[in-house]
This record gives structure tokens, C-alpha cells and sequence, in this order.
């Protein structure tokens, strides 16, 4: 699993005999010191804040004793209060934090103002998230004799008992993360939780549940002489909102209530926190955390904030041709791109302007290239396993909108922006065009049940955001037309993809980004190209990410068995940005690429193409009528389903299991496809001039 930013330094330090692992992130004037909470969760559990709040300060967090990289001291001695306080300021100390504005959760919720209390110097402000203070409403002391009572059955609240967490711990942990984040659709971040509770052992919670120590009463609150933040959730299942009320009469802070909100509220809503928290500490500061600004423009022109997808450039290339589309309706149309590697170099070459703060976008490319095992991809789980980059993206784009004016969000399939401003629509700022060209996560046959819940679950989510708020999306556009959605069901009681696709999206037809017939006779176009017409040429193309290196390796070894059977094949792969050339070991007689400018020229003046199952480089290939062989990526649910279904619809490309690209049966497949005439259906070549006027009207 990618991070969004990984640490800037860390190491570890004692307090007593106890070694804590710490991290350091950003290095902004002020400093944030985000402490653990109870040992069943680690510094992990701020995922969704690190990134976000290192980009403007100098974020500090460490795994409490207990759990994650910190050492997992045994007896109730180790988990005093006294402890947790000991460990805060030895890891200020060893970060050289004179002082910090200081976060918690829960437990560390009151951990933080018993450090304020007790080291006011270190402390300048307090954000206390759902603190499980021991005092006050909702506090009962419970019975040592029934935590460690031994029974036969236990039921849900039962279960917190020491015998049951040594019988079996998972089943306690998955009850207690689902009480913690009980909002629905909250599969992910309870995933998360029980895997962080598990790197701990029921011992080490044990003797913390037994632990004594001085907690402090109500003076610790009253006596606070630091601003406090409180942020509690409504619907807290943990520890109710009364205790927040309560606590903010003691200290006097401001109590913000998130309305439906649970007891984890910075996992579960984590864009609402991040901007909560920014919001307070420039408050404090009297400065305003913004990201870089666009140029200076015409005090008259209209503005695009234009999101490119970073998976794959023909996103890149279909976003061209729709801003130039647009510029025909609004001469003079300012846009910027936030965008990534390699859609920012098709762009400045194409002479578009890059927003300076696209270098700060996490990368979502080497995420997905990370959870890539050969060809395999369960790209539905990795997209699962992006939420930390998304959120982090998301914070980014948002802080542009709120800093700068836009007339106009173009959003290509950026996911975050269309979910987040969904769960939460009051931050919107400008019109929204969304585009996509598929609806519908789906199931992998061999993943079972789990993976048929999970996809209904997000598919049922994305209905109710859409039905929720069905103007948020002021327009959204689905690239093909109707025919080209599945004929499947977004789950079991869920509507019919193609069904709900026609009821909240306008049709574009597809968007190959260029028309070949502007590229000109095929011979003469072959000749500019340096191919001659005694031979026949076969382009290898995997993409603009690392995934495609297995078949772009098993594509290699076939050449020598189709270079005899057919003589005068010419074989150019191209590698892409993420590939070195020199590590494929490619035969005599390949010609290996790293880059091939104005690769859709070459494909159509090409005699066959191998390519994986993504989307823009298969409809390319059947606009251009270039015959070609695809292999979809195993699991990848859009090139398997969505993806299949369209090419089907177009009679276009020949499909391989990557189990049969073993070298004789690929060499045949080659040497079949060659030798056989396939009419495509034709795809049709205005698709940008029909989204251009589309969104001409909310300009």
C-alpha cells in the first residue's frame, strides 16, 4: 500500500525502558503533535490528516507503547497516565518540539489536555476528537470482576472482557471498530482498524484496562489556559456527545457537533476534519494555509480548473481535444490542469498551462503499479487501498478552489472530488462537469462473496450521494452511449447499470481525442513514419504505468517463433516512462522504445497492435481500424467487464487470457489476426465537439 507522503525522519526513544517510534512530516513554523489513542489502533489511524497537514506544517506523530513500531511492554505499570504523558514529551524532546498544538482521539483525547495541564509551555492549543475523558457524563467505573469474569457466551457488549479478547480477539476487535465507525459504508476504515489491532496482543489491552494511575478530575479541564477545540460526532456510539458538551463547560473551548458522525471521525470524514483542524490553527496564526496560485490572467476570461486522470493518456489526449472543443465556444478560455506524470508532459507539449500545485498531488500511478502482482490487479481493492491518496488529492483541490476563483471544475474520472463533495456539499465552489467512462464496480467471479458485498456496497453509496444531491453534479457526462453500458446490475437490489447510467448522465459518444482520417492516406502516413510497405509492423503498447511489464516481457519471447513464421514482421515496443527499456533484454531484431511521440499515428499506420484491455488505447485502435490483440489485466473488473462489452459492441480486437500469451499460442494468435479482414464498426469522431457544447452552458 502506497503512502501519500511517507516521513521525513524518524526514529525512536526511550522513556524508561520503553523505546516509542516517532515520525516527522513537513517543516512548516508551527508544529502538530498528533498523539495515539487507545494501543488497539498506531499512528496509522491519522492517514487521512499526515499528508494534508504537512503541507502547511510540521506534523510529529508516534505509535503508542503497546502497538505499531513501539515496544509492547507487559504488566498494568506500563499504561499509566503518567506513561502517556512521559512518552508525549520525550518524543518533543527528541524532535526538538519546544511546543506543539496537540491532537487526540478518544483516549488520547484526554491524554492531551492532561499533558496541557501539566506542561502548559509545551502546549499552545488543544483539538480533542470523541475524548473519552474519565470523568463526567457516560463515565462508569466498571467491575474488575466483570472484565475478568470467564463465561460461556458472551454477548455484544459482553465482549469487553479479558477472557474473550485471549479466546478470540479478531471477533472482539471487528464488533468494537464497527461500534467505533457504525455511519454506513464504512468498510474500508473498519478493515483498516482491525488490521492495526491486530499488530497488538489482548495481553498488552489487558493491562492497560487494568492500569491505575492519577487520570486528574475536572481541574485538569477547568485550569487549561490554551484554546480547545472539541469535535464530537452525533451519532458516537463510544463515547457520547455529552461528554463533549460537558468538557467544553469546563474549559471553556468550542464544541463543533458533526451531525450523523461516529467515534472516528477523522478515519470516516476525513475532509471535514482536515479542514476543521487548518481551520482552527489559522485562526490561532491569523495566516491562511494555501497552496500555490495559478498565473495572473485576463480580468475577463473565463476559468477552468481542468482534473486529468493520471491512469493512462488517452485520458490526457480526450481531455485536449474537449478544452480545444470549448475554446471554439469561449475564445480566450483560461484553463488550468491539475494533473500528474506523464498526462503534465502531453500537456506542456500540446502547450496547455500546468497548475503549479499539480507537483504536489500524491501519486496515484505508482499506487496503482504498487498493488500490481504480474498481471494481475484487483483494481476494484486498489482503488479501495487509495483512499489515503485520494483524501490527501482531494485536501489539495479543495484548498485551490477555496484560495481561487474558477468558473468551472472539469473533472475526468477524478473520483475524489465527485465523492467528497458529495459527502460533503457545502464545500463546493464552483460548477461541476464530471465525466466518466464507465458506471459500476463489479465483482470478480473468483474473489467470492466478499467482493460482491464490497462492490454493492460502494456502487449503493455512489446511488445515494447521486440521489441525495442530484444537482451536485451540475453536469455529468458518460464518454460513449447507452448501448456501451453493461447489461448488469450494480448489485443484487441495486438498479441496472444501464438503467441508472441514462438517468443521471448525458451521452457524448466516444472521445478518441483525434480523428484519423486527419492523419491522411494510410501509405502516405507509413512512409512519414519510416515504415516500408514490404513489411508488416506490429507496435507493442502496455500503457503509461509499470503494470504492463509481465506481458510486454511474454510478447518479447514470441517474437523469435512469429518472426518465422512471419518474415517480414517488424516488431516496436514501447516501453513507457515507467519501464527501462534496457532491463527487458528484448531479442535481436525488436526495437524497444521508451517513448513514441504521436503514438496514435503509429497505431493507425500500424498492421497489428498488442495492447492490454484499457479502454482509450482499444478504441484508438478501432477508430483507426487497426487490427490488434488485447489482454485484459487479471481482476481488473472495467477492462474485464466494461470494457469487453464495449469492444463486443464494436466487433473490435481479438481477446487473450494472459494464461494463453505463452509464446506458441500468442505467435499464432498474431500470425491469425493478421492474416483475417475485421470489419469494426466505426466509432464515431465528434464525441469532443458534443462535450464541448455540453459544457459550454455552464460557462
Amino acid at each position: 500500500m502506497t503512502r501519500a507522503r511517507y516521513p521525513d525522519e524518524e526514529g525512536r526513544v526511550k522513556n524508561g525502558n520503553v523505546e516509542l517510534h516517532y515520525e516527522v512530516y513537513g517543516d512548516g513554523a508551527t508544529t502538530v503533535l498528533l498523539l495515539p489513542t487507545w494501543s488497539i489502533v498506531h499512528s496509522r489511524k491519522w492517514k487521512g490528516q499526515i499528508a494534508t497537514l504537512a503541507r502547511h506544517y510540521r506534523v510529529v506523530t508516534f505509535d503508542g507503547r503497546g502497538n505499531g513500531k513501539s515496544d509492547r511492554p507487559l504488566g498494568p505499570e506500563h499504561y499509566t497516565w503518567d506513561r502517556y504523558v512521559g512518552d508525549a514529551i520525550a518524543v518533543m524532546d527528541a524532535t526538538n518540539t519546544k511546543h506543539a498544538i496537540v491532537i487526540g482521539n478518544s483516549m488520547g483525547g484526554h491524554v492531551a489536555p492532561l499533558l496541557a495541564h501539566r506542561h502548559p509551555d509545551r502546549v499552545s492549543a488543544l483539538v480533542l476528537i470523541a475524548p473519552s475523558a474519565p470523568i463526567g457524563p457516560q463515565f462508569v467505573k466498571w467491575r474488575y470482576d466483570e472484565f475478568l469474569d470467564k463465561r460461556e457466551n458472551f454477548k455484544r457488549y459482553e465482549k469487553w472482557n479479558a477472557d474473550y479478547w485471549r479466546t478470540d480477539f479478531r471477533d472482539f476487535s471487528e464488533n468494537f471498530m464497527a461500534s467505533c465507525l457504525n455511519e454506513p459504508h464504512s468498510t474500508k476504515q473498519i478493515e483498516d482498524c482491525v488490521s492495526w489491532s491486530l499488530e497488538t496482543t489482548p495481553d498488552v489491552l489487558i493491562d492497560i484496562e487494568l492500569a491505575g494511575g492519577d487520570s486528574g478530575g475536572e481541574e485538569v479541564y477547568r485550569e487549561l489556559s490554551c484554546p480547545v477545540l472539541l469535535i464530537h460526532g452525533t451519532e458516537d456510539e463510544i463515547v457520547s456527545i455529552e461528554k463533549s458538551r460537558y468538557l467544553a463547560g469546563l474549559c471553556g473551548g468550542k464544541l463543533i457537533e458533526l451531525q450523523g458522525s461516529g467515534h472516528v471521525p477523522e478515519g470516516r470524514i476525513p475532509a471535514k476534519v482536515n479542514l476543521l483542524i487548518m481551520e482552527f490553527i489559522d485562526r490561532l496564526s491569523g495566516a491562511s494555509a494555501a497552496p500555490p496560485r495559478a498565473q495572473p490572467i485576463r480580468r475577463a476570461a473565463k476559468r477552468v480548473l481542468y482534473l486529468s486522470s493520471p491512469i493512462g493518456l488517452g485520458h490526457g489526449r480526450r481531455d485536449l481535444a474537449i478544452a480545444r472543443e470549448l475554446r471554439r465556444h469561449h475564445p480566450g478560455l483560461e484553463v488550468d490542469w491539475l494533473a500528474q506524470h506523464p498526462v503534465t508532459a502531453l500537456l506542456e507539449a500540446a502547450g496547455e498551462r500546468i497548475h503549479p500545485a499539480s507537483r504536489l498531488l500524491a501519486n496515484e500511478s505508482a499506487h496503482i503499479e504498487a498493488e500490481a502482482d504480474g498481471h494481475d490487479l484487483h483494481v476494484f481493492e486498489a482503488y479501495r487501498r487509495m483512499d489515503e491518496i485520494l483524501v490527501a488529492n482531494f485536501m489539495l483541490f479543495q484548498e485551490i478552489v477555496q484560495d481561487d476563483r474558477y468558473d468551472l471544475v472539469l473533472a475526468d474520472e477524478a473520483w475524489d472530488v465527485d465523492y467528497f463533495w458529495h459527502e460533503h456539499p457545502e464545500l463546493k465552489r464552483a460548477p461541476l462537469a464530471w465525466f466518466t467512462d464507465f458506471v459500476g464496480f463489479l465483482p470478480m467471479p473468483d474473489k467470492g462473496e466478499r467482493d460482491a458485498f464490497l462492490t454493492a456496497d460502494y456502487n449503493a453509496e455512489m446511488i445515494e450521494h447521486v440521489d441525495g444531491q442530484p444537482g451536485l453534479r451540475d453536469l455529468a457526462i458518460f464518454v460513449g452511449n447507452p448501448d456501451d453500458c453493461v447489461d448488469t446490475r450494480m448489485g443484487p437490489t441495486l438498479p441496472g447499470i444501464r438503467e441508472w447510467t441514462e438517468k443521471h448522465f448525458r451521452f457524448s459518444g466516444y472521445i478518441t481525442g483525434f480523428d484519423p482520417a486527419d492523419f491522411g492516406p494510410r501509405e502516405e502516413v507509413r512512409a512519414t513514419l519510416g515504415y516500408r510497405p514490404d513489411e508488416r509492423v506490429c507496435i507493442v503498447t502496455v500503457g503509461g504505468s509499470g503494470v504492463g511489464r509481465p506481458l510486454l516481457q511474454r510478447v518479447l519471447a514470441a517474437y523469435p517463433l512469429v518472426k518465422r513464421r512471419l518474415p517480414d514482421l517488424r516488431m516496436i515496443a514501447v516501453a513507457g516512462p515507467r519501464i527501462d527499456p534496457a532491463s527487458l533484454a528484448a531479442p535481436a531484431g525488436v526495437e524497444v522504445r521508451p517513448f513514441v511521440p504521436d503514438l496514435p499515428r503509429h497505431l493507425a499506420a500500424a498492421d497489428l497492435a498488442i495492447v492490454q484491455g484499457g479502454l482509450t488505447t482499444c478504441m484508438e485502435l478501432t477508430a483507426s481500424g487497426t487490427p490488434f490483440i488485447y489482454v485484459p489485466i487479471r481482476n481488473h473488473f472495467e477492462q474485464n467487464f466494461h470494457v469487453r462489452h464495449r469492444l463486443e459492441r464494436y466487433n473490435a480486437g481479438r481477446r487473450l487470457g494472459y494464461e494463453q500469451t505463452d509464446p506458441d499460442t500468442l505467435a499464432t494468435a498474431m500470425a491469425d489476426v493478421l492474416g483475417t479482414n475485421q470489419a469494426f464498426r466505426p466509432v464515431e469522431t465528434d464525441g469532443a465537439a458534443k462535450a464541448a457544447a455540453m459544457i459550454a452552458n455552464l460557462l
